[in-house]
């Protein structure tokens, strides 16, 4: 695990300090993680709303062939594949 320095206007060291100290988190880094991992989940919201907004404005809706959802799991598998290589690395 890497370690980051980070620099804090008192006022918002005390906030952090104040959420760690109400029981909620064990340690500061903790907080941290917790804010990036709630970023990192809005990001992907965001680009899944923009994704469905893209897809509804793309025209007139076709019929899913066979070949389609092939694509679609071999898509899926190769994302899960290259996840799973990538935590393991």
């Amino acid at each position: 695990m890497q370690t980051m320095n980070i620099s804090l206007p008192d006022q918002l060291k005390e906030f952090v300090d104040a959420e760690v100290g109400s029981g909620r988190y064990g340690t500061v880094s903790e907080y941290v993680r917790d804010l990036i991992r709630a970023d990192e989940k809005r990001r992907a919201h965001q680009r899944l709303e923009s994704l469905l907004l893209e897809g509804l404005e793309s025209g007139a809706p076709t019929e899913m062939t066979r070949q389609d959802w092939d694509e679609i799991r071999q898509e899926a598998v190769r994302q899960f594949e290259a996840r799973r290589a990538q935590k393991l690395g």
